[in-house]
Protein backbone atom coordinates (compact mmCIF):
# COMPACT_ATOMS: atom_id res chain seq x y z
CA UNK A 1 0.00 0.00 0.00
CA UNK A 2 1.32 3.47 -0.83
CA UNK A 3 2.29 5.31 2.38
CA UNK A 4 0.05 8.21 3.45
CA UNK A 5 1.77 11.35 4.68
CA UNK A 6 0.15 13.22 7.52
CA UNK A 7 0.34 16.57 9.18
CA UNK A 8 2.79 17.25 12.06
CA UNK A 9 -0.26 17.28 14.31
CA UNK A 10 -0.30 13.49 14.33
CA UNK A 11 1.81 11.91 17.00
CA UNK A 12 3.51 8.59 17.52
CA UNK A 13 1.85 6.77 20.46
CA UNK A 14 4.10 6.13 23.45
CA UNK A 15 6.82 8.38 22.06
CA UNK A 16 5.00 11.43 23.43
CA UNK A 17 5.05 12.86 26.89
CA UNK A 18 1.35 12.03 27.20
CA UNK A 19 1.97 8.33 26.87
CA UNK A 20 5.55 8.28 28.19
CA UNK A 21 6.34 4.99 29.86
CA UNK A 22 9.96 3.96 29.94
CA UNK A 23 11.43 2.04 32.86
CA UNK A 24 10.00 2.97 36.28
CA UNK A 25 12.11 2.69 39.42
CA UNK A 26 11.29 0.03 41.95
CA UNK A 27 10.75 1.06 45.56
CA UNK A 28 14.51 0.83 46.15
CA UNK A 29 15.27 2.88 43.04
CA UNK A 30 17.80 0.38 41.73
CA UNK A 31 18.36 -1.20 38.35
CA UNK A 32 16.01 -3.36 36.39
CA UNK A 33 14.62 -6.73 37.37
CA UNK A 34 13.57 -9.06 34.56
CA UNK A 35 10.33 -10.82 35.30
CA UNK A 36 9.97 -14.57 34.89
CA UNK A 37 9.80 -15.43 31.20
CA UNK A 38 6.38 -14.42 29.84
CA UNK A 39 7.34 -14.75 26.20
CA UNK A 40 4.62 -16.96 24.80
CA UNK A 41 2.69 -16.16 21.64
CA UNK A 42 -0.60 -17.17 23.21
CA UNK A 43 -2.02 -18.70 26.38
CA UNK A 44 0.80 -20.15 28.41
CA UNK A 45 -0.50 -23.72 28.25
CA UNK A 46 1.21 -24.55 31.54
CA UNK A 47 0.43 -27.92 33.07
CA UNK A 48 0.77 -26.43 36.57
CA UNK A 49 -2.36 -25.66 38.60
CA UNK A 50 -3.85 -22.34 37.58
CA UNK A 51 -3.12 -19.42 39.92
CA UNK A 52 -6.03 -18.37 42.11
CA UNK A 53 -8.06 -15.88 40.07
CA UNK A 54 -9.32 -14.01 43.12
CA UNK A 55 -5.75 -13.47 44.28
CA UNK A 56 -4.72 -12.26 40.82
CA UNK A 57 -7.61 -9.79 40.79
CA UNK A 58 -6.60 -8.57 44.24
CA UNK A 59 -2.98 -8.08 43.15
CA UNK A 60 -4.11 -6.22 40.04
CA UNK A 61 -6.40 -4.00 42.08
CA UNK A 62 -3.61 -3.24 44.57
CA UNK A 63 -1.50 -2.04 41.63
CA UNK A 64 -4.47 0.01 40.33
CA UNK A 65 -4.62 -2.24 37.27
CA UNK A 66 -7.50 -3.97 35.50
CA UNK A 67 -6.48 -7.60 35.04
CA UNK A 68 -8.21 -7.81 31.63
CA UNK A 69 -6.11 -4.87 30.38
CA UNK A 70 -2.77 -6.56 31.10
CA UNK A 71 -1.09 -7.66 27.87
CA UNK A 72 2.22 -9.39 27.21
CA UNK A 73 4.36 -9.96 24.15
CA UNK A 74 7.59 -11.56 22.99
CA UNK A 75 10.56 -10.54 20.88
CA UNK A 76 13.82 -12.37 20.34
CA UNK A 77 16.39 -11.24 22.90
CA UNK A 78 13.93 -9.06 24.88
CA UNK A 79 12.58 -9.69 28.38
CA UNK A 80 10.02 -7.86 30.48
CA UNK A 81 11.48 -5.34 32.94
CA UNK A 82 9.19 -5.91 35.88
CA UNK A 83 9.75 -2.45 37.38
CA UNK A 84 8.19 -0.95 34.28
CA UNK A 85 4.79 -2.56 34.87
CA UNK A 86 2.18 -0.02 35.87
CA UNK A 87 -1.05 1.79 35.22
CA UNK A 88 -1.57 4.28 32.38
CA UNK A 89 -4.32 6.85 32.68
CA UNK A 90 -7.40 5.67 34.56
CA UNK A 91 -7.31 1.95 33.82
CA UNK A 92 -4.66 1.35 31.16
CA UNK A 93 -1.57 -0.82 31.31
CA UNK A 94 2.04 -0.18 30.39
CA UNK A 95 5.29 -2.15 30.40
CA UNK A 96 8.73 -2.15 28.80
CA UNK A 97 10.73 -5.02 27.34
CA UNK A 98 14.51 -4.62 27.24
CA UNK A 99 17.49 -6.35 25.69
CA UNK A 100 21.13 -6.38 26.88
CA UNK A 101 22.32 -3.74 24.41
CA UNK A 102 19.80 -1.21 25.69
CA UNK A 103 16.96 -1.63 23.23
CA UNK A 104 13.45 -1.07 24.53
CA UNK A 105 10.00 -2.07 23.29
CA UNK A 106 7.20 -0.19 25.01
CA UNK A 107 3.78 -1.79 25.30
CA UNK A 108 0.66 0.22 26.17
CA UNK A 109 -3.00 -0.64 26.47
CA UNK A 110 -5.28 2.40 26.82
CA UNK A 111 -8.71 3.77 26.08
CA UNK A 112 -7.85 6.15 23.25
CA UNK A 113 -9.61 7.79 20.30
CA UNK A 114 -9.88 5.81 17.08
CA UNK A 115 -7.34 8.16 15.47
CA UNK A 116 -4.67 6.90 17.85
CA UNK A 117 -4.86 3.53 16.13
CA UNK A 118 -5.76 4.57 12.57
CA UNK A 119 -3.24 7.29 11.74
CA UNK A 120 -5.10 8.23 8.53
CA UNK A 121 -8.33 9.02 10.37
CA UNK A 122 -7.66 12.65 11.24
CA UNK A 123 -5.23 14.21 13.72
CA UNK A 124 -4.63 12.52 17.04
CA UNK A 125 -4.15 14.46 20.25
CA UNK A 126 -0.95 16.43 20.62
CA UNK A 127 0.54 18.90 18.16
CA UNK A 128 4.14 19.43 19.18
CA UNK A 129 5.60 16.09 18.17
CA UNK A 130 7.57 14.92 15.15
CA UNK A 131 5.57 14.68 11.94
CA UNK A 132 4.83 11.23 10.58
CA UNK A 133 6.85 10.10 7.59
CA UNK A 134 4.96 6.81 7.24
CA UNK A 135 1.37 5.82 7.99
CA UNK A 136 0.09 2.58 6.52
CA UNK A 137 -2.02 -0.46 7.17
CA UNK A 138 -0.05 -3.64 7.91
CA UNK A 139 -2.31 -6.65 8.36
CA UNK A 140 -4.69 -5.97 11.26
CA UNK A 141 -2.56 -3.14 12.60
CA UNK A 142 -1.44 0.34 11.67
CA UNK A 143 2.25 1.14 11.31
CA UNK A 144 3.42 4.69 11.77
CA UNK A 145 6.89 6.18 11.90
CA UNK A 146 8.60 9.50 12.49
CA UNK A 147 12.25 10.19 11.76
CA UNK A 148 13.26 8.81 15.17
CA UNK A 149 10.55 6.41 16.34
CA UNK A 150 7.95 3.96 15.11
CA UNK A 151 4.96 2.01 16.43
CA UNK A 152 2.36 -0.59 15.64
CA UNK A 153 -1.16 0.00 16.95
CA UNK A 154 -4.42 -1.87 16.82
CA UNK A 155 -7.88 -1.47 18.30
CA UNK A 156 -9.15 -4.15 20.64
CA UNK A 157 -12.71 -3.26 21.55
CA UNK A 158 -12.53 0.18 23.13
CA UNK A 159 -8.80 -0.16 23.78
CA UNK A 160 -5.78 0.71 21.65
CA UNK A 161 -2.81 -1.66 22.01
CA UNK A 162 0.49 -0.10 20.95
CA UNK A 163 4.02 -1.46 20.63
CA UNK A 164 6.65 1.21 20.03
CA UNK A 165 10.35 1.94 20.09
CA UNK A 166 13.09 3.96 18.45
CA UNK A 167 14.16 3.24 14.90
CA UNK A 168 17.80 3.35 15.98
CA UNK A 169 17.34 0.54 18.52
CA UNK A 170 15.18 -1.82 16.48
CA UNK A 171 14.13 -2.43 12.92
CA UNK A 172 10.57 -2.66 11.71
CA UNK A 173 10.63 -6.45 11.46
CA UNK A 174 11.47 -6.81 15.16
CA UNK A 175 8.77 -4.37 16.19
CA UNK A 176 6.24 -6.02 13.88
CA UNK A 177 7.01 -9.43 15.38
CA UNK A 178 6.44 -8.07 18.90
CA UNK A 179 3.18 -6.44 17.81
CA UNK A 180 1.92 -9.67 16.25
CA UNK A 181 2.83 -11.66 19.37
CA UNK A 182 1.07 -9.28 21.77
CA UNK A 183 -1.92 -10.80 23.53
CA UNK A 184 -4.01 -10.46 26.68
CA UNK A 185 -2.22 -12.16 29.57
CA UNK A 186 -3.67 -15.45 30.76
CA UNK A 187 -3.73 -16.30 34.47
CA UNK A 188 -0.25 -17.82 34.43
CA UNK A 189 1.20 -14.76 32.73
CA UNK A 190 -0.68 -12.44 35.10
CA UNK A 191 0.95 -14.27 37.99
CA UNK A 192 4.38 -13.53 36.49
CA UNK A 193 3.69 -9.93 35.48
CA UNK A 194 1.69 -8.49 38.40
CA UNK A 195 3.56 -7.13 41.42
CA UNK A 196 3.69 -9.69 44.23
CA UNK A 197 1.06 -9.42 46.95
CA UNK A 198 2.09 -6.83 49.53
CA UNK A 199 4.53 -5.01 47.24
CA UNK A 200 4.22 -1.22 47.02
CA UNK A 201 1.44 -0.59 44.53
CA UNK A 202 0.19 2.02 42.15
CA UNK A 203 3.49 2.84 40.48
CA UNK A 204 2.95 5.05 37.46
CA UNK A 205 5.45 4.47 34.62
CA UNK A 206 7.36 7.70 34.11
CA UNK A 207 9.63 9.08 31.41
CA UNK A 208 13.20 8.29 32.47
CA UNK A 209 15.24 8.09 29.29
CA UNK A 210 18.45 8.46 31.34
CA UNK A 211 18.05 5.08 33.07
CA UNK A 212 20.35 2.40 31.65
CA UNK A 213 18.84 -1.08 31.16
CA UNK A 214 21.69 -2.81 33.03
CA UNK A 215 23.93 -2.11 35.98
CA UNK A 216 23.00 -0.42 39.25
CA UNK A 217 20.43 1.92 37.74
CA UNK A 218 22.44 5.13 38.05
CA UNK A 219 21.24 7.80 35.60
CA UNK A 220 23.11 8.27 32.35
CA UNK A 221 23.95 11.97 32.15
CA UNK A 222 25.59 11.94 28.75
CA UNK A 223 24.50 14.56 26.24
CA UNK A 224 21.31 13.52 24.54
CA UNK A 225 19.84 11.53 27.42
CA UNK A 226 16.37 12.64 28.35
CA UNK A 227 14.80 12.63 31.76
Amino acid sequence: MTPHYRSPRLRLPLLTTTLAMTLALAATGCGTEPAPDTRAAGPSGSADPAPDRAELEARASAAQLVAEHVWVTEAAGYALARQSVGVLGDDGFGSVYTEPDGGQIRLSVERLPHADADCTDGPASGSDQEPLVTCERDGEQWYRATESGHAYAREQGDLVVTLSGTRQEMDRATLRSAAQAAHRADDYELDQVLPPAGEASGRQPVERGDLPPVGDGAPDNEVGASG
